[in-house]
């Protein structure tokens, strides 16, 4: 179907219809680039949101994300950023495929067009010429025909009137013969500029009009075809990603498989297992007999519950690790001058080793980590210890690594001096392989700190742990020195050099009566016991399961509390996980000791 030969005469028309045709094909790029910058905005808060929950290196974040449900949830970001990628995949595609080539497109289009429009509008231009020609040589044709016809009425009237001169009838004559003349000279012009107007309108309506609007029926179907195939594209560019995006779900999915519940709950136990046993049963006391429960003079821990007073420690001053736990009174022998027992006690060296031991465990409360971890459970100090050793382990590795490097370059200078001198490199030679010996001897040292704690821990230094419980059953309980005190005291430190003092008595002092004097601490609340704990080492306390008890001073975060026992005032620390703490909200005089 022609527009040529339909539309002849909706020039107009389709000039407004073309022109709608391009401002949709314009409106479709805009529908397009608002896409395009939806997508874009879309990745971009995908990626934000990524970015937001991903966890911060060197931080306590990522030390969790060994669990598997962690390790899931950060496959699913990575997942999430990947389909974030697909979305600005598209937006990309879009702007290529479809934007840029029909913006282009419109471009050509509208210049096409306008040719297209211009051409015909020079046709109609034409067309309007002659018919203003033609037009006026028929009213020129009949203007003359109607002078002529004029000039012979008045010739004849002329003619018939007696009382005129010959000379005016001859006159009247030859003006009414040249009027005559001009009506078919016009008559002739007239008839020429008819013909050629209908030649020109014929032309015009067969010719060049048809042409024309071929022409732009054809660029119109092109614009049609072309909408078309954008929006095919359009469908195109998100059908491609679509395996894409199925594969980061189907990561997404894998991961969430790929949880452990049982691998997690051992990674637990991996990380907070203290390496303690657990204590064992209560013995029954017979309270049928008038015994009463006696208390040792220089300890803070309660008897074993078989009734004997077994004295654990021996010498008043094995308290000194702990000076600031009220004793319970007892007799006091005749002091000497203080300033005699004074030098007396820091003139002894087991003393100070125990002034040793206390400094740490204040360093401890104060904050400062000790370099062997010595503040943590078994359990956990081996794992940093073990930590430590892996990472001396590969620094030691790339120090060897760059000597090698060094080795190399050496060499190479040595066979082409031109390069450089050799000497040059055996100061970095040196210095590389003294911070190799250095780290080695941090190893030595954190390698056998590593050995002692597994020789502790249960199960893996099973002999070892039986051949000290022999040894310990062959001393006198007073014989025990500060350095056994501290395996286990509160302070949080459980390892010790082994030192002769060990097999020393420590001497009774007065001195440590000058720390009896103090007034008791106020209570700051109360604690109900958990389970059962048998407090064996210095400074500890002994409580049963469902005793309630004094709250004097609060967790400091080394994972014990100080407690007191109201009846016999007596007082000790117990493990903060074997009590539940009920503190004052307002406590009277309460004050806090480091």
């Amino acid at each position: 179907m022609s527009w040529g030969a339909e539309l002849w005469d909706q020039f107009d028309s389709l000039e407004k219809h073309t022109q709608w045709g391009i401002d949709l094909l314009e409106k479709y790029i805009k529908f397009v680039k608002e896409r395009t910058e939806i997508e874009l905005s879309y990745a971009k808060q995908l990626r934000n949101l990524s970015k937001k929950y991903q966890p911060k290196k060197n931080s306590k974040e990522e030390e969790e994300y060994k669990y598997t449900s962690c390790q899931a949830f950060l496959s699913t970001l990575h997942e999430t950023s990947d389909y974030a990628g697909q979305h600005e995949v598209i937006s990309e595609n879009m702007t290529a495929q479809i934007m840029v080539d029909l913006a282009r497109y419109v471009q050509e289009l509208k210049q096409e067009r306008k040719a297209n429009f211009h051409d015909g509008r020079k046709a109609q231009q034409h067309m309007e010429t002659c018919w203003k020609q033609l037009e006026s040589s028929k009213r020129r044709f009949e203007r003359d025909c109607k002078e002529a016809e004029r000039a012979q009425q008045y010739f004849e009237k002329m003619d018939a009137d007696i009382n005129v001169t010959k000379a005016d009838v001859e006159k009247a004559r030859q003006q009414a013969q040249i009027r005559h003349q001009m009506a078919e000279d016009s008559r002739a012009d007239y008839s020429s500029i008819l013909q050629k107007f209908n030649q020109e309108q014929h032309e015009y309506y067969h010719t060049h009009i048809p042409n024309i609007f071929q022409k732009i029926q054809e660029m119109e179907e092109r614009r049609i075809v072309r909408i078309g195939e954008s929006m095919k594209t359009y469908a195109e560019v998100d059908r491609q990603v679509i395996p894409i995006l199925g594969k980061c779900l189907d990561g997404i999915v894998a991961a969430a498989q790929a949880i452990d519940q049982k691998s997690d709950s051992q990674l637990v136990i991996e990380a907070y297992k203290s390496g303690f046993e657990p204590p064992g049963d209560i013995e029954f006391e017979d309270y049928t007999q008038p015994l009463k429960r006696t208390v040792s003079n220089n300890s803070l821990s309660t008897p074993r519950a078989d009734g004997k007073a077994e004295l654990k420690f021996g010498g008043k001053s094995k308290g000194k690790l702990w000076p600031f736990i009220k004793k319970n009174k007892s007799p006091k022998q005749p002091k000497e001058p203080l300033s005699h027992r004074f030098n007396e006690f820091m003139n002894s060296k087991p003393k100070m080793h125990c002034f040793r031991s206390l400094k740490r465990g204040l360093s401890l409360k104060l904050g400062a980590t000790p370099e062997d971890f010595s503040n943590l459970p078994p359990e956990q100090r081996r794992k940093k210890l073990q930590q430590k050793v892996d990472e001396l382990n590969k620094e030691i590795q790339k120090e060897m690594d760059q000597r090698d490097a060094i080795t190399k370059m050496k060499d190479v200078y040595l066979k082409n001096p031109q390069m450089g001198d050799p000497a040059s490199l055996d100061h970095k030679l040196a210095e590389v392989s003294q911070n190799a010996e250095r780290l080695r001897l941090e190893v030595q040292k954190f390698e056998a700190w590593l050995a002692e704690v597994e020789g502790r821990l249960p199960g893996r230094g099973e002999q070892a742990r039986r051949q000290s419980g022999m040894y310990e059953s062959q001393q006198p309980p007073a014989v025990r020195s500060c350095a056994q005190d501290r395996e286990s005291s509160p302070d949080g430190s459980y390892t010790e050099e082994q030192s002769q003092e060990s097999e020393l008595k420590v001497q009774a002092t007065d001195f440590d009566d000058e720390f009896d004097d103090e007034e008791p601490l106020p209570a700051i609340g109360t604690c109900k016991a958990l389970y059962t704990f048998e407090g064996q080492n210095e400074g500890t306390i002994s409580v049963a399961e469902g005793e309630t008890l004094f709250v004097i001073e609060e967790d400091k975060g080394d994972g014990w509390t100080r407690i007191r026992r109201s009846e016999e005032e007596e007082e000790g620390y117990v493990p903060t996980s074997y009590v539940e703490v009920y503190l004052d909200k307002n406590p009277k005089g309460a004050k806090t000791y480091i």
